[in-house]
C-alpha cells in the first residue's frame, strides 16, 4: 500500500477555518499546566468556528470545560523526573498504548500534543507509525536548547509543527534541524497588561509592611519534590541575611496544594514569614512589587518575576539520578529569564552552588549595593519586548491558527 503524503509546515495566517463540517481534534496532556494550556486552546478554536467541534484525548478540568472527552484522570499521568516515571513506569506504558488506540479509533483531523514529552512523545512516536497522514502538533517544545539536542532531529520524523512559547525557540530548531516552529507567544503575555494595574499597596498594609526593611519573596516551586529540595535551604539563607542585620521581610505565595508542605517547612525556619495565596494573581503580583529582590526556584516563574519587574536570585536542585546526569546540559543558562535575554543578568545558583552562604550573599548583594540592582532592573526592562508576539490577537490564537491550519490543509 503506498504511504499517504505527511502534511507540510504551517503558514501561519489570519484564518476562519469553519467550512460547516464537524472538525475533529485529539488533544493529548499531561499534567495541570498543560490542561491550562489545553483549555486556552480549545476556547480559541471554538472562537473562531460556528460548527461543532469534538474533543477527545486526554486532559483535565479545564479542558473537559471546553467540550474535551478524557480518556481517563490526568492524575495517572501526570509525574515529573526519571525517578517519579520509573516508578509508575507499568501504568504509564499502558496509558500510552490506550491513548493512542483511541487516537487511531478517533479519526481525527489533527493530534495535539501538549508539553510532558515523557508521555506524549511516545504517543505521537506511535500514531505517526500507524498514521502517517494524520498531523501532529507539539504545543510547548521540549528543551531542546538545554538537554538532549539530538532531539530536535528525531521529533521531526513525527512532529509536524511546534508551536513554541519561548521566542528563542525557532532558531534553535531551524539549527539543530528540527520541525517547523512558530513562536506563538507565552500565556504570561495575556496577563500582563493587567499585572500593571496592580497597587502593591493595599497588601503592603494588610501585611504591616515596613518601608526601611528589604521584602524578600521567596518562591520555593509548586511540586513537592521542589519544597523538599529547597525550603531548607532557603530558610538557612534566610537566617544568614537576618544575622547580617538587614532584618528581611518575607512573603512567600503558597499554591494550595503544596501550602501545608510549605507551611511544615517552615516550622525549621527562624524567622517567620508572610504566607500568601499563591493562587491569588493579583496578591501574588503585589508581592513581587514590592520584592527588594526574590529568591525563586527556576521556572516559568522567573518569566513571572521578568515581566513584574523584580530582580532576583533563581537557585535550583534536582533529585541525586538527574544530577549525575547534569554533563549532558548544554544551555548557557537554566532561568528562564536569562535564557529569553541571551545572558546571565540574573544569579543562577544549582545544585552543590544552591548553599546557604551564596543564596544569601547573592541577595545581600542585590539589597545593599544601588547599582547592583539597577544593572537587574535595567535588564528586566528589556523582557516584555523580547516577548513580544509576532501575530495578532493572544497566544491562544496563534496557537488555534496552526492547529486549524494544518487540521484543514488535511481534509482538503
Amino acid at each position: 500500500m503506498t504511504e499517504a503524503p505527511r502534511p507540510g509546515p504551517a503558514t501561519i495566517v489570519n484564518i476562519d477555518d469553519d467550512d460547516g463540517r464537524e472538525l475533529r481534534l485529539f488533544i493529548v496532556a499531561g499534567e495541570h499546566s498543560g490542561d491550562l494550556l489545553g483549555g486556552r486552546l480549545m476556547e480559541a478554536i471554538n472562537r473562531s468556528r460556528r460548527s461543532r467541534v469534538r474533543y477527545l484525548g486526554v486532559g483535565g478540568g479545564e479542558m473537559a470545560a471546553r467540550g474535551l472527552v478524557s480518556q481517563f484522570p490526568i492524575s495517572d499521568v501526570a509525574v515529573m523526573g526519571p525517578l517519579a516515571i520509573l516508578g509508575r513506569l507499568p501504568r504509564l506504558v499502558a496509558r500510552v498504548r490506550q491513548t493512542v488506540d483511541a487516537a487511531i479509533a478517533a479519526e481525527s483531523d489533527a493530534v495535539i500534543i501538549i508539553d510532558s514529552p515523557e508521555f506524549t512523545h511516545p504517543i505521537a512516536r506511535r500514531i505517526r507509525r500507524r498514521r502517517p497522514d494524520l498531523p501532529i502538533i507539539d504545543y510547548v517544545s521540549p528543551s531542546v536548547w538545554a538537554w538532549r539536542p539530538g532531539r530536535a532531529a528525531r521529533m521531526k520524523r513525527y512532529v509536524d509543527h511546534v508551536m513554541a512559547l519561548l521566542p528563542f525557540e525557532p532558531d534553535v530548531h531551524r539549527r539543530l534541524g528540527g520541525p517547523a516552529c512558530s513562536y506563538v507567544g507565552h500565556p504570561l503575555i495575556e496577563r500582563f497588561e493587567a499585572w500593571r494595574e496592580i497597587d502593591p499597596a493595599p497588601l503592603a498594609k494588610r501585611l504591616g509592611l515596613s518601608s526601611s526593611r528589604p521584602v524578600v519573596v521567596v518562591l520555593p516551586g509548586s511540586r513537592r519534590s521542589e519544597i523538599d529540595r529547597l525550603m531548607d535551604p532557603f530558610g538557612a539563607a534566610m537566617e544568614r541575611l537576618a544575622a547580617t542585620g538587614r532584618q528581611p521581610q518575607v512573603i512567600i505565595p503558597a499554591v494550595a496544594h503544596v501550602r501545608p508542605q510549605i507551611e511544615q517547612a517552615l516550622k525549621r525556619w527562624p524567622l517567620v514569614p508572610h504566607v500568601i495565596e499563591g493562587d491569588n494573581e493579583v496578591d501574588k503580583i503585589a508581592a513581587f512589587k514590592l520584592a527588594t529582590v526574590a529568591l525563586a526556584a527556576s521556572g516559568t516563574v522567573t518569566l513571572e518575576l521578568g515581566l513584574a519587574g523584580t530582580p532576583m536570585v533563581v537557585a535550583y536542585r534536582v533529585d541525586r539520578l538527574a544530577a549525575k546526569l547534569q554533563f549532558l546540559v548544554k544551555a548557557p543558562h537554566f532561568a528562564l529569564a536569562n535564557l529569553v535575554l541571551g545572558e546571565r543578568a540574573f544569579p543562577e545558583l544549582m545544585q552543590d552552588n544552591c548553599t546557604p552562604e551564596r543564596l544569601a550573599d547573592a541577595m545581600g548583594a542585590i539589597i545593599e549595593q544601588p547599582e547592583a540592582r539597577q544593572r537587574q532592573l535595567d535588564q528586566l526592562a528589556r523582557i516584555p519586548g523580547r516577548m513580544r508576539m509576532l501575530q495578532p490577537g493572544t497566544p491562544s490564537d496563534a496557537a488555534a491558527r496552526i492547529v486549524l491550519q494544518l487540521a484543514k490543509a488535511r481534509r482538503g
